[in-house]
């Protein structure tokens, strides 16, 4: 994992940061097919769409070095186990490469550790059987310091390629507080992922200066303009 500096990025390495996000609920398919097309104008690292646009936006994408990322159990991590599985096999079906999955909060709010781990593991075994990768998504709007580094544990444990602060649906996405606690609560191995109120080229670069490697965006192409006026050689 490189470690990324804020008064040292590129413009390839900080686009290659940003999921471009594309959950919000009202979207239309036009609108879908306009974030997938500015994903690829703009060379980030993957545009997240909602599952049954995983097709859509592959197929826009094929030929581009943007991936495409889905959810699952979004937003609460309620669904069962199986569903949760079946929902992974169907988005790598449609060609989803990376797969970000809430895990279930109740259930780590309750102590229920193992239920937590064994959910998370179901969808790594599977995800990573076809070559694909799982961030998890621990939704720190709802969780003490205490939760937040168990869930970075049990993700660990279960196979979890991310951690991620936020859905970007809850009263509150990624601090720097947590997110250097995330980084502090897992190996070299596990990356993390900011989420959720990351709308200008400072609060990005905080995040990346905090731990993140990766962080989900609805402000990318505001962002990257932003970064392209400051650095014009890049």
């Amino acid at each position: 994992m490189t470690k990324l500096n804020s008064k040292t990025i590129t413009y390839n390495q900080l686009a290659k940061v940003i999921d471009h996000s594309l959950l919000r609920p009202e979207l239309t398919t036009d609108e879908v097919i306009a974030g997938c097309m500015l994903a690829n104008e703009y060379h980030v690292a993957t545009v997240c769409v909602k599952p049954c646009h995983v097709k859509l936006a592959a197929g826009i994408l094929k030929d581009s070095d943007v991936k495409v990322t889905t959810v699952v159990g979004f937003p609460h991590g309620s669904n069962v186990t199986a569903v949760k599985v079946a929902e992974a096999e169907q988005a790598i079906q449609d060609g989803a490469v990376e797969l970000d999955m809430v895990l279930n909060i109740g259930e780590l709010r309750s102590g229920h550790d193992e239920y937590v781990y064994n959910d998370i593991k179901a969808v790594c075994d599977l995800a990573h059987s076809r070559g694909v990768k799982v961030k998890v998504i621990l939704e720190n709007a709802y969780l003490n310091n205490v939760q937040k580094v168990r869930a970075c544990q049990l993700a660990e444990q279960a196979g979890a390629d991310w951690v991620k602060t936020s859905t970007g649906f809850a009263p509150s996405g990624a601090s720097i507080e947590d997110i250097k606690l995330m980084r502090q609560s897992v190996s070299e191995r596990v990356q993390v992922k900011a989420a959720g109120g990351v709308r200008s080229l400072d609060a990005l670069l905080a995040v990346i200066d905090a731990g993140a490697t990766r962080c989900g965006a609805t402000a990318t192409k505001s962002i990257l303009d932003e970064f392209k006026l400051r650095h014009p050689s890049h």
